[in-house]
């Protein structure tokens, strides 16, 4: 025992003294430069054309199998859609195997099985390896195609579009690509829902039989397996899977690149702030010798929170919460480079003038050589990083057999990071990044932002939601006579009970019902004069509590920031709209429809949060809320339907309430209304 104390106490003063030793003003030395080393897959070819690529990886139990279709880019017209709707049927289920015996037996093994009409990805335990090879290949060649399966995915597309209909991102991303490739170019094309009618169930099966086919197909073999065991397995899986007519198309020319630098403009009147787009054509292959001088040229513009755009649009002005940009590649010649936003509406012009200053910059001014050197190191450390997933493997392997590129060029791709120059960032920025032919795409709210844009002096032009040539938005609010903010508010009170008696009350209690996800949540508000405390469980546990007097605001007791607590304060009290009488910032912004009927648009704007409410033509009732938090360059938008009034003494509520979280529809159900009972003052410590 008592050697076995000496030893410990000396190994603490061994410990101690090296310890001492170690200068700690200095850095640690950086350790030995990571050696890449891909191993080059082990090949073969079946008969049918399907290429095999197989690495061998024993370092774990598992196996994956990457299946690519690589047809070239496919132009698909007035039936857009089609792929999309035949790759959500592949993969559930064969004609031997029912859909739902099919993904029961995928869950069974602990494997995963995925379909799109690109191709297949599977992966699981070494010991399930051939039965999960099987399935792919079952589900590849004998697919479950019918025609109530289609009709099915018929409509969740369409549906999807519909949730589309007024997204900004859903919006910025169709026109871009439209007016950059152009409506003819398998890039550029778009669906819609006509075009998703024109789809039959015939039209799917007949895209699967022309398009999906060992023609160009390759199988990428990762794991823990033997080159043997493999090409034994795929010959017996795949050997039947008949090769079709090889199709002979070319792939079009993208658009050129606008004459010179302009707005394209798109009006979103709800936009509660502008998504931006800056944008060029490139033609830019892997096998390019710009190809690694490129990705750290695009990295230090936008590739992350170190990049010219986050710095200045985010950290330094607070526009935004972030701005990236990315200059991508393709083998066909046809992608683009795109630096991207979302701001509020207040700050849209001055956020593209930034913009084009900091790619101004990065084309004229030369790049810190610390911020270059740093640019790389983030660079291979992501890449190092990247190499510990199989599927990353696979990726290399296919690319290398797909861009025609040297077989060193992942052992090499470290060294020709490192040898990227401060000459080369700025040569590269000034052949990639058309400072003066860039689409500024912008899709916004114009009667809020217009006016400033063109205060730029950059050309506009406008564009509908589907990349058609429009005329300028005119923002001109004609209403009847007699109708301001007051009038419609005091509307509104007397249609949900009248404002005399509302201001009789001494206190209101609400509780809603929605389940989310198979959980049902409770929302409930407790109301009285200049107070208001809502409360979110779920399943019976409180989960959120915000608390709203004239003195303070309040989220889980914790204070909420003085300019969101003055702008919430508004919010307390019976009702919102008695505290919004007389706002002398409050304006009806037009007149639009919610449900296929007017409504007048009252905007009650904030410094953090502002209001936006609808309120029938008809009948005076409030029809919809939007709720804008901006902060720290971060907006957020909250909007919800009401629907169904019901009356509760003398006095109406909304029977219904709903609106989206997270993508997903959240519908609120008035289960319980209580006058002047249920709420007391110490319901507001």
């Amino acid at each position: 025992m008592k050697n076995k104390i000496v030893a410990f106490f000396a190994l603490f003063v061994i410990t101690i003294s090296a310890t001492a030793q170690i200068d700690r003003s200095q850095p640690p030395k950086a350790g030995p430069e990571p050696e890449i080393s891909i191993e080059k897959p082990q090949e073969f070819e079946l008969k049918n054309g399907l290429k095999v690529l197989v690495v061998e990886n024993h370092k774990l139990p598992r196996v994956s199998y990457s299946l690519r279709i690589d047809n070239k880019p496919i132009a698909t017209g007035d039936k857009a859609g089609v792929e999309s709707l035949l790759g959500s049927m592949l993969g559930n289920g064969t004609t031997s195997i029912s859909k739902d015996k099919f993904n029961e037996e995928v869950d069974f093994l602990g494997a995963n099985l995925n379909f799109g009409f690109t191709g297949g990805f599977a992966s699981s335990l070494t010991k399930y390896s051939d039965r999960i090879l099987e399935l792919l290949s079952d589900a590849a060649i004998n697919p479950l195609l019918v025609e109530e399966e289609f009709k099915k995915e018929k409509e969740k597309l369409l549906e999807g579009l519909k949730a589309d209909a007024k997204s900004a991102d859903a919006i910025a991303s169709r026109v871009g690509s439209a007016l950059s490739y152009g409506t003819k170019h398998p890039y550029g094309e778009f669906v819609t829902e006509e075009t998703i009618n024109n789809v039959s169930f015939g039209d799917a099966v007949a895209f699967y039989e022309k398009y999906f086919n060992p023609n160009n197909a390759y199988l990428v073999v990762i794991g823990d397996v033997e080159f043997k065991d493999v090409k034994k397995q795929v010959k017996k899986y795949f050997n039947d899977w008949t090769k079709s007519v090889d199709i002979n198309s070319s792939v079009p020319q993208p658009n050129p690149n606008v004459q010179y630098t302009q707005i394209n403009f798109i009006d979103v009147p709800d936009a509660t702030q502008s998504n931006l787009s800056v944008t060029n054509n490139v033609n830019l292959k892997m096998n390019d010798p710009d190809y690694h001088a490129a990705l750290i040229t695009n990295n230090i513009l936008g590739g992350g929170g170190e990049g010219y755009l986050f710095k200045n649009l985010r950290e330094d002005k607070a526009y935004t919460y972030g701005a990236y940009s990315r200059l991508g590649t393709d083998r066909y010649g046809a992608s683009r480079f795109n630096a991207t936003a979302k701001v509020r509406n207040e700050v849209t012009d001055s956020a593209i003038v930034e913009t084009l200053k900091e790619i101004k910059r990065i084309r004229t001014e030369p790049v810190d050589a610390q911020l270059l050197e740093d640019a790389k190191q983030k660079y291979i450390g992501n890449f190092v990083m990247a190499l510990e997933r199989p599927q990353t493997i696979a990726n290399y392997a296919l690319n290398i057999e797909l861009n025609n590129l040297p077989e060193d060029f992942y052992s090499t791709y470290l060294q020709k990071i490192k040898d990227v120059t401060v000459e080369d960032i700025k040569r590269v920025a000034n052949k990639y990044f058309k400072a003066d032919n860039l689409r500024i795409i912008v899709v916004g709210n114009g009667a809020e932002v217009l006016e400033n844009l063109e205060k730029t002096g950059i050309p506009i032009m406008y564009f509908d939601k589907y990349a058609n040539k429009a005329e300028k938005p005119k923002f001109e609010v004609k209403l009847p006579e007699g109708i301001n903010v007051n009038s419609v508010l005091n509307k509104y009170l007397d249609a949900v009970g009248g404002k005399d008696k509302i201001e009789a009350l001494t206190s209101i209690l609400l509780q809603y019902e929605a389940s989310v996800q198979g959980n049902a949540v409770i929302s409930e508000e407790k109301r009285m004069k200049g107070k208001l405390v809502q409360t979110i469980s779920m399943n019976g546990n409180p989960m959120m509590t915000v608390l709203t007097t004239q003195e303070t605001v309040t989220m889980n007791k914790n204070p909420l920031p003085p300019n969101m607590a003055n702008d919430m304060k508004p919010l307390g009290g019976l009702f919102t709209e008695l505290n919004l009488l007389n706002s002398e910032t409050a304006k009806i912004t037009g007149i639009e429809k919610v449900d296929d009927k007017d409504a007048y648009k009252v905007q009650f704007p904030g410094e953090a949060v502002s209001l936006t409410y609808f309120y029938d033509v008809e009948t005076g009732l409030k029809v919809k809320e939007v709720q804008t938090t901006s902060m720290q360059g971060q907006t957020q938008t909250q909007e919800t339907f009401l629907k169904d009034y019901k009356e509760f003494g003398g006095v109406k509520f909304p029977g219904v309430r709903e609106g989206s979280q997270m993508g997903q529809l959240v519908v609120f159900k008035l289960l319980e209304a209580k006058i002047n009972e249920g709420v007391s003052d110490a319901d507001f410590n």
